[in-house]
């Protein structure tokens, strides 16, 4: 009975191929868009993980000058290198400190110049911040101590500079200041907030600072916790001795802020998220459009088929298997839109995914729940239809014109 309620199902579907084209169109409109945002979404979500993963392992960054209030008189002071030695001596929980100046600067070598971020730091900077060298090397203890004029570029200033020619041992200038390239960084890509992470200039910090800068100050620390260390504990720690640095007292308020980028990615992901869920919601009104259109066809399809019901309901068939005969059709209509759906969904998930540059994250759950949703939806939509023509008067339906 099931096989032959499908196959007369299917006949009938194909016996108006234009007209159940539309109808399911709605349906495939609908799935397309609801799978496409979410596996979207869920890509764009990973991305902002991994690239705040990227910025640093188990990193707490300390900016000066972030919660300005009134007893501060709008002024925070800068850190300064000796500061980050005190962290990294007195913390508990802490795995390297990293002072970190930066100011932007335009670099020049092989008769090109470029645009780019230079950052003054120590050794540890690349530990805290998850870099890695691609070529070259670190910079030796007494390069950093003597502040020589040496530097390490990212991916992005080595190919807007150097194209293919290796630049390790070559000179750029830095603001009027050569230094020589002794390292390139590995990429990172993307960053977090859309900036370009390879595109920096990385010299020791009092390079940077004697002569690039001209000052002492340091904006930021950059503190890398142990595996395994509570990142509570280990702010408490920090906030404590850098307000004793500071020489604050308890009823001054901090003149720096402290940043867990562990809680900013759970931020930014639980944001995405609920913008996923946002944009999933709105694009799953189509489907019950689609379900609007699957009962108005059904509809029309019981009236021109009237004499064919009277026909046979007079030779003894059933009222259910009426019904069932017309909830298979609708079932089918709405099953095949949702299969086209998900083929739709695919293309322009993979299509979109390369063109914004995120990971194409292909999820089973919201395949499987958004077929399963059409399938409803023409079940749903379905039944008032078939009921009717499942309760006509064979009488009634034979006199039909």
């Amino acid at each position: 009975m099931w096989l032959n309620a499908l196959l007369l199902a299917w006949r009938s579907i194909t016996r108006n191929w234009l007209r159940s084209s539309l109808t399911v169109l709605g349906v495939v409109i609908g799935v397309a868009a609801v799978v496409t945002m979410v596996t979207v979404g869920n890509g764009a979500t990973l991305a902002i993980q991994n690239q705040i993963t990227g910025l640093g392992t188990n990193l707490l960054q300390v900016r000066a000058g972030q919660r300005l209030g009134p007893s501060s008189g709008g002024v925070s002071p800068a850190f300064a290198a000796a500061d980050a030695t005190a962290l990294a001596q007195q913390t508990p929980g802490v795995q390297a400190v990293a002072p970190e100046a930066r100011t932007g600067a335009v670099v020049v070598a092989n008769g090109r110049n470029w645009s780019s971020s230079v950052v003054g730091s120590t050794n540890d900077w690349a530990l805290t911040n998850n870099w890695t060298l691609a070529d070259g090397r670190a910079f030796s203890d007494d390069e950093q101590r003597a502040g020589a004029a040496v530097c390490i570029i990212g991916e992005t200033v080595r190919r807007e500079l150097f194209g293919p020619v290796s630049p390790l041992g070559a000179n750029v200038r830095i603001r009027q200041v050569p230094c020589e390239v002794v390292g390139v960084l590995g990429s990172k890509g993307q960053g977090a907030f859309g900036n370009d992470q390879d595109d920096l200039v990385w010299m020791p910090l009092n390079t940077f600072q004697r002569r690039v800068a001209g000052h002492t100050r340091v904006n930021t620390l950059q503190v890398s916790m142990q595996d395994g260390a509570d990142p509570e504990v280990v702010k408490s720690a920090l906030r404590d001795i850098l307000r004793e640095r500071r020489k604050l007292s308890d009823t001054d308020e901090d003149n720096f802020n402290i940043l867990d980028t562990r809680q900013l990615g759970e931020t930014l992901s639980g944001t995405t998220r609920i913008m996923t869920l946002l944009l999933g919601a709105v694009a799953a009104v189509s489907l019950l459009v689609g379900g609007i259109g699957i009962m108005n066809i059904m509809l029309v399809s019981v009236t021109e088929r009237t004499r064919e019901i009277g026909l046979r309901l007079a030779i003894g068939a059933l009222e259910r298997e009426v019904l069932l005969q017309f909830l298979i059709e609708a079932v089918v209509l709405a099953a095949l839109g949702g299969v086209v759906g998900l083929v739709l969904a695919l293309l322009a998930s993979v299509g979109l995914s390369t063109l914004m540059n995120i990971p194409f994250v292909f999820g089973w759950g919201i395949n499987l729940m958004a077929f399963a949703f059409s399938a409803a939806i023409g079940v749903l939509f379905g039944f008032v239809p078939a009921r009717r023509a499942a309760r006509l008067n064979p009488i009634d339906a034979l006199r039909h014109e």
